[in-house]
């Protein structure tokens, strides 16, 4: 892997991606970047090779041919799909959060900031393995943030969650990116509620059917291939024109009047 230059957007670039697992092939020639402030989701069937290509953005895979370029001193937020919790393990919510693999604890008054954005700071003394599955998105969510990450990769960040919390945390998201200037890159299979909350969307399917902005994409004819009619009539897809700015609750924090 090798640095981006310092003067572009470009938080990450992936160039030529392929890999093949005992010989069948799982990303072909898959090429992928992540600017500053943008929100970029992957979207594809099950064994399209989202998670794999995410393995390979964060350096836990190495591809078989293409490679990955960082900007200097990227610092990345990462929030798995799902966390196994040994339901006998003794280990509250504050407790979790302070071990986040740095030397040196996260402060408490950081995590209560966090934890008060993302309305959850009632669990803070909770034990991690009693939070219910939308209360444990939250939690990881802010344990990806407290690296104060300038790309953040969230995989099914709303796995388990009802749809009311998927609307919601799918805001929070959007939220984060606008207020803090990070570049999002996210796994989802939620497409009615994606499609309305992100910059731009990339189809995968061990290739890239298509990508752009997600009214291009939605009546794509590769898109219709894989969702089919009925899934692309289902998603609400509008474009949303910033005249105002959001701070990470959602409220409005700036008006522009020009």
């Amino acid at each position: 892997m090798t640095s981006a230059p310092a003067n572009t957007g470009s938080l990450l670039t992936a160039r030529d991606i392929s890999i093949s697992f005992d010989g069948r092939p799982v990303l072909q020639h898959v090429d992928l970047e992540v600017n500053r402030g943008r929100i970029v989701t992957l979207i594809g069937p099950n064994g399209a090779g989202k998670t794999t290509l995410v393995r390979i953005v964060l350096g836990l895979l190495h591809p078989d041919s293409g490679h990955i370029d960082h900007a200097p001193g990227l610092t990345i937020g990462y929030m798995p799909q799902k966390l196994a919790i040994d339901p006998t393990l003794p280990i509250t919510v504050d407790r979790f959060l302070r071990l986040t693999g740095s030397r040196v604890e996260q402060p408490a008054q950081k995590i209560d900031s966090l934890l008060a954005e993302l309305r959850v700071s009632h669990l803070r003394n909770h034990p991690l393995n009693a939070v219910s599955g939308g209360e444990l998105q939250r939690i990881l969510l802010a344990r990806a943030l407290l690296r104060e990450p300038r790309l953040l990769v969230l995989d099914e960040p709303a796995q388990g969650v009802d749809v009311t919390g998927q609307a919601e945390l799918y805001q929070l998201i959007s939220n984060i990116s606008e207020q803090q200037g990070c570049g999002i890159l996210m796994i989802s299979h939620d497409l009615h509620l994606v499609m309305s909350s992100t910059d731009e969307v990339v189809c995968l399917n061990q290739h890239i059917c298509c990508q752009g902005k997600p009214d291009q994409v939605s009546n794509d004819p590769a898109y219709l291939d894989l969702f089919g009619d009925k899934a692309a009539k289902s998603i609400a897809v509008y474009t949303h024109n910033h005249n105002h700015h959001h701070d990470i609750k959602g409220n409005i924090i700036e008006q522009d009047n020009g």
